[in-house]
């Protein structure tokens, strides 16, 4: 086990370079090691313990993958494995991923349902009622689902859900609905950046895929799908972190590698609470040289105001002036980290989904646990912010998204250790 040891309120200055979308890859080298016939290469790929447990999982069904320079190369699956075990599943819940894409290309599937972060169900029914519209015949039996079919047929398919457009099954059922027979329409499809990516990715392996960042798709299916070469979007909820890294550290940093349009919302957030951002060709200046003021900021799909972001505006919310309000409308539990920031002084509120946040002049350090990815991304965040010591364990949770977090932040004033613990 490793913990973060963050000696807080240094001011970071400098560039930050964002790496890929572990959102967009996990879904890509998917489609690559199943669906292509031959081999893929996909750039820009983040060194992440989800993307190696996900490398894992493809492997255990028959596919090479070799990392090299930031690159994974992908040969295809080259047996007929179509079962994904509990024992690899369990780990991440984008392996889920790899159920449709195993349907369309091999007529079956065997997948242990999945694990990973501990922020409340996020159930599988809308997977399992697109491959039933495309004419899967699916069971769930024993902790594990089962699907057949000789060959998907193309249908109509309406994917929004109680929350709104799944991303998941969006990517899932788009996967599959390429290798089907005839057309497929997607209505109430999720249209975040890294959902966009997949499909660029996959018209680009021969699929015809129509309607791309809409939230109707039209995918006319083709018998084959052929490997590619691909650049990997960078990561739209790393550059918001480092974004909200600097506003509460008072600080003056440009983050290198992201577009305006991947992150309006956020950028908009930062704006209305007091922060100036200089957009130029290959990033965006981020600038707090003043007091941060109270927002309300509710949580929606794409272009809303990301789920994943939640956790890090909240930290930021914590030290403006004023009362703030969140809503969070995706993961309606998703507020475990306000009892860590209110361990460092926070005063943060919660009652259903919405959390109250009174903003206090300052955090202090303390002991603080990860409880999940972007949980953990706050705590890191809010002890750079903070005076004196912030000890963050359960930090293989942040491992799981962020690239060497701790040395990206130290390139820029941060003081931040990795440190091995007896426990």
């Amino acid at each position: 086990m490793q913990k973060f040891v963050i000696n807080g309120g240094n001011r970071l200055e400098g560039k930050v370079k964002i790496s890929g979308s572990k959102n967009a890859v996990l879904p890509i080298a998917v489609a690559a090691a199943i669906l292509g016939d031959n081999v893929s290469v996909l750039h820009n790929v983040p060194n992440l313990t989800d993307v190696n447990t996900l490398s894992a999982v493809l492997e255990g069904l028959g596919a090479s993958i070799t990392r090299k320079n930031g690159s994974l190369y992908i040969e295809p699956i080259n047996r007929m494995e179509y079962e994904a075990p509990y024992d690899l599943v369990r780990k991440m819940r984008a392996s889920i991923y790899v159920l449709g894409p195993l349907v369309a290309k091999l007529g079956r599937a065997k997948v242990s349902f999945p694990g990973g972060c501990a922020i409340g169900p996020r159930p599988v029914d809308l997977h399992i009622k697109g491959l039933e519209h495309l004419g899967a015949k699916v069971e769930v039996k024993k902790g594990y689902i089962y699907a057949q079919a000789e060959r998907l047929k193309g249908s109509k398919i309406d994917l929004f859900g109680q929350h709104g457009p799944s991303v998941g099954a969006t990517a899932n059922v788009m996967m599959a609905a390429t290798l089907a027979e005839g057309t497929t329409i997607i209505k109430g499809a999720a249209r975040e950046p890294h959902v966009y990516d997949l499909a660029q990715f996959l018209n680009a392996m021969g699929a015809d895929i129509k309607g791309i960042g809409t939230s109707t798709l039209t995918i006319n299916g083709v018998k084959q799908l052929y490997g590619t070469e691909h650049t990997v979007i960078s990561d739209d909820i790393e550059a918001g972190t480092f974004m909200v890294a600097a506003a509460m550290t008072n600080g003056d940093v440009s983050v290198e590698g992201i577009k305006p349009q991947q992150i309006t919302a956020v950028s908009k957030k930062l704006i209305d609470a007091g922060i100036q951002l200089d957009w130029y060709d290959t990033g965006v200046r981020v600038t707090n040289l003043g007091e941060l003021k109270a927002i309300d900021v509710t949580t929606a799909p794409f272009p809303g105001f990301p789920t994943d972001m939640q956790a890090q505006i909240m930290g930021l919310l914590s030290i403006a002036s004023g009362k703030s309000t969140i809503t969070e409308n995706v993961h309606t539990d998703r507020f475990i980290h306000a009892a860590e920031l209110n361990r460092m002084g926070a005063n943060i509120k919660l009652k259903g989904s919405k959390s109250f946040i009174r903003g206090v002049p300052y955090l202090s350090g303390a002991p603080v646990m990860a409880s999940d990815l972007r949980a953990g991304a706050v705590l890191v965040v809010a002890g750079l912010a903070a005076t004196g010591e912030t000890t963050v364990s359960r930090i293989y949770h942040i491992d799981r998204g962020y690239e060497e977090i701790e040395k990206k932040l130290n390139n820029i004033g941060a003081d931040i250790e990795r440190v091995n613990t007896d426990i």
